[in-house]
């Protein structure tokens, strides 16, 4: 039997319940969005707007000089028919200041990454000020293979997909009857023009979330190359793309000194 993860109807409802209930022991207003006109913020507004009501809902929208103009009318439009309150804010001179700022010459995956911490600077500017939480967009192939900028779009205080693989997204985007003009456009997290995450990573994501499965499932690289019909190499590839990113899965490392330490022993 081929590895694909499954969507589950169901999902919906934890999400849901887990929104409602970590909004309201938090003793927060609301939530703030990052919305880039692309399925997966466009879920993860969808999924709020339904848990906690449209009003404690708010998109933004952080365009700079390469964000698509389609992707600027998408984001609006899914947040006007969700009813949610909307905003767009120019990333371009908090951009060009932290450049000039840095000094010297930065390559397009360091200013990337220098975009990415842009956007969710402003996103808990505007969390701060509403007394609301900011609502990361990341799913889990993303976060498995560490495709997201630590402190960028990797910071948020809820991750309501986190758990959920892209091509699951893709079926519960179906389920949840979003437009189809979003839920056809190449993934991309509009960093440069052209940017697509499948040519980043090498990888499509049907590919990339059977050989994941394979991984979270405790199979060897053999297993799951035989079950997902992709190189024993591929599999190695995407194996050390998960430990080698780590890092960004967990809090910062702490020596042991007290009887309890965080990240280690610390139980919230």
């Amino acid at each position: 039997m081929p590895l694909r993860p499954k969507f589950k109807e169901e999902m919906v409802s934890v999400v849901i319940t887990f929104l409602k209930d970590s909004v309201e022991q938090s003793g927060m207003d609301g939530v703030v969005i990052g919305m880039s006109g692309g399925l997966d913020s466009s879920i993860v507004a969808k999924l709020a707007a339904d848990a906690l009501g449209p009003d404690k809902v708010l998109g933004v929208f952080l365009p700079e000089s390469t964000s698509s103009q389609e992707d600027a009318e998408h984001a609006e439009f899914y947040a006007r028919s969700l009813g949610i309150g909307f905003e767009t804010i120019q990333i371009d001179d908090m951009v060009k200041a932290a450049r000039e700022a840095a000094g010297g010459s930065i390559d397009k995956v360091v200013l990337a990454n220098m975009k990415a911490r842009t956007r969710m600077m402003i996103l808990y500017h505007r969390a701060n000020s509403l007394n609301r939480l900011v609502l990361g967009t990341g799913n889990k192939s993303e976060l498995m293979v560490g495709y997201f900028t630590k402190f960028g779009d990797g910071g948020c205080d809820l991750l309501p997909i986190g758990d959920i693989y892209k091509t699951q997204i893709n079926e519960m985007a179906e389920f949840l009857g979003l437009p189809k003009e979003i839920t056809i456009k190449p993934p991309s997290a509009g960093l440069w023009e052209g940017q697509t995450d499948e040519v980043d990573l090498g990888i499509s994501y049907q590919e990339l979330d059977s050989i994941l499965l394979g991984i979270e499932l405790s199979m060897d690289d053999d297993e799951i190359s035989e079950r997902t019909n992709h190189p024993v190499s591929e599999v190695a590839r995407i194996r050390s793309m998960v430990k080698r990113t780590a890092h960004k899965r967990k809090t910062p490392l702490i020596p042991k000194i007290g009887i309890k330490t965080i990240g280690l022993d610390w139980r919230e």
